[in-house]
């Protein structure tokens, strides 16, 4: 009679495999390694351990299974390395031909973890606290190529890398080390990673497939990354999971999806994690022209993402610090960026290497930035209140003008399109509209709010601004007179942006919601619900298709743009002079 499999229960450390194929599960049952057909419910069992099983793995293609074991004290704990063709094929007979490839006999007391190479061609162990070796055997032999002390303190788990059959890492008490193997002269030899005042004792390991990121689970609850090619930490997850993150597993996403981090904790929970910004994200900036690509800046990074197969092209870090803006020059040759700690960085898109720093760009963080679309000015704001402008057409960044009118923090900055005026947005409650060529004030609009963005419309007749009050303000660029306000959500309006048709715009705030607008009926077309926090910038793709938005939550949203009404933008020449008489009346009522 045969019984459905409901649940396992076991303490070996990533102790449940999935095969390759989908139908199989492997796992260790007291001394014996369990091979389960899922769909057909046939068991093997791979029995050769004198004592209980401590780990367990699998090879890459799925035909090779290895595992370790305990012994008593005084004794050597062997590891196995098994053939899982012959052990489907003896699947529910008491048929043992062919399962046993490799008895391997080194470590003493317990093996601890045994990982396989990405080709197949060499097994690594880990000895237990009584031994705390790595020894790298030659599969295709069965004899051991080298070892090595594993470190001062005891080391808990290892992995080889993805990509590269010479290379892995292993991570414990106080200690994350990734080795090189080196056949001619038979050794490994170890590098530590940089994590500074960092002390962790690592659990579990996990890396992406392409070996850029690996991430550790930690015994104090949270998951640190680092950057395997620097061997340099990156961030660590804020939340911490109670007993310790016991298990990972690195989920490659789908396109269209993002990948994830599946941690197993110490108290029973699986928690899924992004692999994007797991901070908040303040700031997102679409590729002049180009729809295909946006950029988006958090703590401690700024990435560039690919908006068609919604995947990560480039992660470029500044651990410590946070991303408060970031603009994209707009021939596309650099990401230039705005920093809490008062300093703009601009970066190569290819590379992500560091191409000018202008130090000290504001006291107190900058705060917001917009090249001018030659790309030979840069003008930036910050908290201070100040807005400054900088030539950077040559290969050293000088300031030009530096404006303090207003009395908060920059919240938003635009330039025209010829070049001549930038606007800026304050928490002051004002928006100014500077001359560049002059280097003066030319207008300024007040209002009792605390403005949080500003944009032109693409004719540049009309400013429009969010802020507090939760409206939707249409002001006259020439005098800064208001044309009209909207109430436009239940809470405060954190970002606006404006589809370069000029028909349509898309607003987003504290209510977590983002909204696409007719501009010039000043009524809803849709909106769209999916962040958990406040909503800190929006951007309309330049094809009109996509909005993105970035929020708190740390979530990048790539929503499709609806589609306008039939008609809109549309005018016969009575109407366009209807539409003329009625703005003009509406201006002179305000």
């Amino acid at each position: 009679m045969h019984r459905r499999l409901e649940r396992l229960l076991g303490r070996v450390p990533s102790g449940l495999i999935y095969h390759p194929d989908g139908e199989h599960v492997i796992y260790p049952l007291g001394s014996t390694v369990v091979v389960k057909n899922l769909r057909k419910n046939t068991q093997a069992f791979l029995q050769g351990h004198t004592d209980r099983v401590t780990c367990v793995a699998i090879s890459r293609d799925g035909k090779r299974i290895a595992s370790g074991q305990r012994t008593s004290m005084g004794f050597r704990a062997p590891v196995m390395v098994w053939d899982f063709d012959s052990a489907v094929r003896n699947a529910n007979t008491i048929d043992r031909t062919g399962e046993l490839i490799h008895k391997l006999v080194l470590h003493k007391v317990m093996v601890r973890d045994v990982s396989f190479n990405c080709d197949g061609s060499f097994l690594a162990s880990l000895g237990g606290e009584d031994d705390n070796t790595i020894v790298i055997w030659d599969l295709a032999a069965g004899e051991a190529v080298c070892g090595s002390p594993a470190a001062s303190h005891a080391v808990m788990t290892l992995r080889w890398l993805n990509t590269d059959p010479l290379r892995l890492v292993s991570g414990g008490q106080y200690n994350l080390r990734k080795w090189h193997l080196d056949m001619e002269r038979r050794r490994i030899f170890p590098a530590e990673f940089m994590l500074g005042t960092i002390r962790r004792s690592i659990n579990c390991i996990c890396l992406d497939p392409t070996d850029r990121f690996l991430w550790a689970g930690t015994a104090s609850g949270d998951v640190i990354e680092m950057n395997v090619a620097s061997e340099r930490f990156a961030r660590a997850s804020k939340n911490r999971f109670s007993k310790g993150v016991t298990a990972l597993a690195f989920v490659d996403g789908p396109p269209g999806d993002q990948d994830h981090i599946v941690c197993g904790n110490g108290d029973g929970t699986l928690v899924r994690l992004s692999t994007a910004h797991l901070e908040i994200t303040s700031a997102v900036q679409l590729l002049g022209g180009v729809s295909a690509l946006f950029v988006t800046g958090s703590t401690g990074e700024v990435r560039l993402w690919n908006a068609v197969e919604r995947k990560e092209l480039l992660r470029i870090q500044v651990p410590g610090v946070v991303c408060q803006c970031v603009q994209i020059k707009p021939d596309g040759s650099l990401i230039v960026s705005g920093w809490q700690d008062g300093r703009v960085r601009a970066f190569l898109p290819e590379s992500g290497r560091l191409a000018y720093v202008i130090n000290d760009a504001h006291v107190d963080g900058v705060t917001a930035l917009s090249f001018t679309h030659d790309g030979s000015t840069l003008v930036t704001g910050g908290a201070d209140g100040r807005v400054r402008v900088w030539d950077v057409s040559g290969s050293v960044q000088v300031m030009l003008v530096s404006w303090k009118e207003h009395k908060r923090a920059v919240t938003d900055v635009v330039v025209s399109a010829d070049n001549d005026e930038a606007v800026t947005s304050s928490a002051d409650g004002s928006c100014i509209v500077w001359n560049l060529r002059r280097s003066v004030r030319q207008s300024a609009i007040f209002a009792s709010t605390v403005f949080r963005g500003v944009r032109y419309h693409p004719d540049e007749s009309q400013l429009l601004t969010c802020g507090s009050d939760r409206k939707l303000g249409y002001w006259d660029t020439t005098d800064g007179t208001a044309i009209r306000q909207l109430d436009a959500s239940s809470a405060e309006l954190l970002c606006v942006d404006v589809a370069r048709d000029g028909l349509s715009l898309a607003t987003a705030g504290a209510d977590k919601t983002v909204r696409v607008w007719l501009y010039d009926e000043g009524v809803p077309l849709a909106s769209g619900v999916g962040h958990s926090e406040s909503v800190t910038a929006v951007r309309v793709s330049p094809d009109g298709h996509h909005v993105a938005s970035v929020g708190l939550d740390g979530a990048i949203m790539l929503w499709t743009y609806p589609e306008l009404p039939e008609g809109v933008g549309q005018y016969d020449d009575d109407e366009e002079e209807a539409g003329a008489a009625a703005a003009a009346a509406a201006s002179s009522e305000a």
